[in-house]
């Protein structure tokens, strides 16, 4: 269905891949995968028309249609969100009857009924894309260019979607930081790095146990045929000045330069550490909800909560869409105020809330780098540009001026100044949307390093598994903690898959032993000699 040939393409002077070849077929779904920069959205641009190959062609089957998503914006007017959903039917009877499916499909990406008639244009960017994204599952096209789909998704619609997917009967090309996702649907991979595309076979785990075994494949063939060339080498410069050898010596000379030369391999996931500068240590005590009473209007979300935070915790809170996750990290935050109960800091603690649309917050008058530069400790320039490279604004992009970033980058942006000025007890909120693979690996040995407290929520469970050491389950308002890392939440509460058990309920098992049988509240009573009995059971297992 589509072939790509020997594709080259520069740009400003850099080329960004040559001979690039693939071939994909219906009922295929490829990854694309490459650092930020490396021309992955040169490639989608090329294969949609919208640029031609320096060298090489690309060719799309004539009766072939192809859909779109782009990452972050997408036009909308004043047509409804059932309207825009179905927009590539212009047939009015052949639009009533694909309304049903329509309909289903926007459920599954959690819109309501009420909002079908709803004007797409008073969506927030985030429901717009998923508009979009609506229309391209009903539209069906036999070719599907998805960049960063997931970026928009709750869980729930996440895991509906990737649901979808599996029997989508086009071929899928797409690109994403999700390494669950990318596991849950590729059937290949296709890798940009160092100017060359290459594919594998299988999904995202696959790809890495490849890559490594080829990079070590090429790493040995590089090192013998460097051997083979110091030996050439040595023997001609020993006996060149020798007459009864000097014709040979000049032979080998002429087959050193004769060799196609291995290029030496450039090891993949490269990582960059950084030396962040620490915060003051807190008190043990650091915040604690007591007797919270809050409702957003008629719905109650958490009725008599209580909640406590200690010093160097690490908690993700996982539970189904719409439990109250991230009210619970507002609370303590103190973003939002409860109707009802006290939230108490402790000793010397400093609170510093993420989440995707903090960047709104920032001041629009500043450049990317100023913005960054303008925190409390007054990072040097050159950490603060590394650091910025690292989150995807690189060369000229630190001189973008705030006012003209998208959501996305402001997130990111945010997210630079909190790591730059670290408080001790840092709260947030899905950290890594809208970051590559790399910046997730940046932003999780940052945190790794981190000697404050941190509680998050994230649906990426590789970052999950890095980060947490308990996890505190959210549900209905009530609390049920697990005073061990996400294996451990998963053992504990038999869930059969990892991401799914982040939505999962716990209607079907018991909370922890040493929790209150009631699960009404996540308070400390004896948390001490609770964690010692919970360590006791992980090490007797």
């Amino acid at each position: 269905m589509l072939s790509v040939s020997n594709v080259s393409k520069t740009f400003a002077g850099r080329t960004l891949f040559s001979g690039a070849s693939f071939h994909l077929t219906r009922g295929e779904t490829l990854g694309l995968i490459g650092p930020n920069g490396a021309g992955k959205s040169t490639l989608f641009s090329l294969l949609m028309g919208e640029g031609t190959p320096d060298e090489g062609e690309v060719v799309l089957e004539k009766s072939a249609e192809l859909g779109f998503l782009p990452q972050e914006s997408a036009p909308v007017g004043d047509e409804t969100v059932l309207s825009l959903a179905t927009s590539h039917v212009t047939d009015a009877h052949q639009r009533w009857e694909i309304e049903p499916k329509a309909k289903r499909i926007l459920k599954g990406l959690a819109f309501r009924d009420s909002d079908f008639d709803r004007r797409a244009d008073s969506l927030s960017g985030g429901w717009v894309m998923r508009a979009h994204l609506a229309r391209l599952l009903v539209q069906e096209p036999d070719l599907l260019l998805l960049d960063e789909p997931t970026n928009h998704l709750d869980l729930e619609s996440l895991l509906w979607f990737q649901s979808y997917l599996k029997s989508y009967p086009g071929g899928i090309l797409l690109i994403s930081h999700d390494r669950e996702f990318l596991n849950a649907l590729c059937t290949g991979i296709l890798e940009i790095a160092h100017s060359k595309l290459h594919r594998y076979r299988g999904n995202y785990d696959a790809f890495v146990k490849e890559r490594e075994a080829r990079e070590v494949q090429l790493l040995a063939a590089y090192e013998n045929q460097q051997r083979e060339i110091a030996r050439m080498q040595d023997w001609a410069n020993r006996f060149k000045a020798k007459a009864n050898f000097a014709s040979r010596a000049q032979d080998k000379l002429k087959m050193i330069d004769r060799i196609e030369r291995i290029e030496a391999p450039v090891a993949a996931d490269k990582k960059v550490k950084f030396q962040f500068p620490q915060p003051e240590r807190s008190g043990q005590r650091v915040l604690t909800l007591g007797g919270i009473d809050f409702a957003y209007g008629s719905n109650v979300v958490y009725t008599g909560l209580d909640f406590e935070l200690e010093r160097a915790e690490r908690i993700v809170l996982v539970g189904p869409n719409g439990a109250g996750k991230s009210t619970l990290l507002k609370l303590l935050a103190g973003v939002l105020l409860p109707q009802a109960g006290t939230r108490e800091e402790g000793l010397r603690v400093t609170v510093g809330y993420f989440s995707q649309y903090r960047g709104d917050l920032l001041n629009p008058a500043h450049t990317v780098l100023q913005s960054a530069m303008d925190v409390a400790t007054r990072p040097g320039e050159q950490l603060t540009r590394t650091l910025l490279g690292s989150f995807l604004f690189r060369g000229d992009d630190v001189f973008k001026s705030v006012s003209v970033l998208s959501g996305g980058e402001k997130s990111r942006l945010a997210l630079v100044r909190l790591l730059l000025d670290p408080p001790n007890c840092l709260l947030m909120d899905e950290p890594t949307t809208h970051l590559d693979m790399g910046s997730i690996d940046a932003l999780a040995s940052a945190l790794e390093d981190f000697e404050g407290t941190l509680v998050f929520i994230s649906h990426d469970v590789h970052f999950i598994r890095r980060m947490a050491r308990e996890v505190v389950h959210v549900d209905a308002g009530l609390l049920t903690r697990y005073a061990g890392d996400y294996q451990y939440y998963l053992d504990k509460s038999k869930a059969a898959n990892a991401r799914e058990a982040l939505t999962s309920s716990l209607t079907n098992h018991q909370p922890v032993t040493g929790l209150s049988s009631s699960k009404t509240q996540a308070s400390s009573g004896n948390r001490k000699e609770q964690k010692r009995q919970e360590a006791e059971q992980r090490n007797a297992r």
